[in-house]
């Protein structure tokens, strides 16, 4: 007979930062899942000795930097995974500012996930799976968690796409001024980190085995991954061109000015020295008193121009 899922909601203090825990207790057909939401050290410490759980991995689970991973530990498997958590417009640089970390603890009749933030796909796989809890395992449960989890990475992989693309029209079809170079690092970084956790995810995720009834989800996941992981190094490959692009086209734009200057002062340097030459005003000059002198003087400087000019305009410089 088929048993009725209970929830059990357990709420303890708030600390001086304002963050609590909270102990969502479902309980299945085969084994029971307990969430925990932003717990504390005597929490975790509560849940190593009830269960028999490793001190010092448990206490782990209070670290946010701890990369994708999967352990076994004696009659339970451990496994981390990261959410992606930033938002679209957020410069970010580190896996702590990016994503947010979920660890599993898991056998055959316990589940224990552990997350400092309260993400709403949890309620929702926990929703779905009590309408489908008819002698549901574990690992089903997990493979669920493991769809939502990389599915948080779609919209960014999307997104980075899409402003790559603008990148690249505003350099070769508008103002290269209006590109920030700066945006351009952030995206770079954030495109590179995603990448690696999804490598990493993959990795972990490929150690992971389910029923035969959860492989169908679980093949999809892989696919996800596979797909995602495709996406964001499309978008970090172009991002390493976007950059090199930027760098040459602003190095060319650099190279016509001081082309410009360069011409410019190649007109001007043979003046300037006539002009030096003619207005030192010693007395015994030949052409200082001669009626002719400067109307000569300027008619020999527009042919010095002149002569530059074919000179430059034969050898394709102008």
């Amino acid at each position: 007979m088929e048993k009725d899922c209970k929830f059990v909601w357990i709420q303890h203090l708030e600390i001086a930062i304002g963050m609590s825990l909270t102990l969502t207790q479902t309980h299945f057909d085969n084994f029971v899942w307990l969430a925990y939401t932003a717990p504390q050290k005597e929490d975790l410490e509560a849940l190593s000795k009830q269960y028999n759980l490793d001190h010092f991995t448990v206490m782990t689970c209070l670290e946010s930097d701890h990369l994708p991973k999967m352990e076994q530990h004696g009659d339970y498997n451990f496994m981390i995974l990261r959410v992606y958590s930033a938002k679209q417009h957020q410069n970010v640089t580190t896996v702590q500012a990016l994503s947010d970390k979920i660890a599993f603890f898991y056998n055959d009749n316990l589940l224990v996930t552990i997350h400092r933030v309260d993400f709403p796909f949890i309620n929702e796989v926990r929703n779905k799976c009590t309408l489908n809890s008819s002698d549901l395992k574990v690992e089903e449960l997990m493979t669920s968690l493991f769809l939502q989890i990389f599915k948080t990475y779609k919209a960014p992989a999307e997104w980075q796409s899409q402003q790559m693309n603008k990148i690249e029209d505003i350099i070769f079809l508008e103002d290269l001024h209006k590109i920030s170079l700066e945006n351009l690092y952030y995206q770079k970084t954030e495109t590179r980190i995603s990448k690696k956790l999804l490598i990493l995810s993959q990795d972990v995720i490929h150690q992971f085995h389910t029923t035969k009834r959860g492989k169908p989800e679980l093949r999809y996941v892989h696919d996800l991954l596979s797909k995602l992981i495709l996406e964001y190094d499309e978008a970090l490959e172009d991002a390493h061109n976007l950059m090199h692009t930027y760098m040459s086209v602003s190095a060319q734009k650099n190279n016509d000015t001081m082309k410009l200057l360069t011409i410019v002062s190649m007109f001007f340097l043979p003046l300037t020295f006539i002009v030096g030459l003619y207005g030192m005003n010693f007395e015994f000059m030949p052409e200082l008193h001669w009626e002719y002198g400067y109307p000569l003087s300027l008619l020999f400087m527009v042919a010095i121009c002149g002569f530059i000019y074919y000179i430059f305009k034969r050898r394709k410089v102008i």
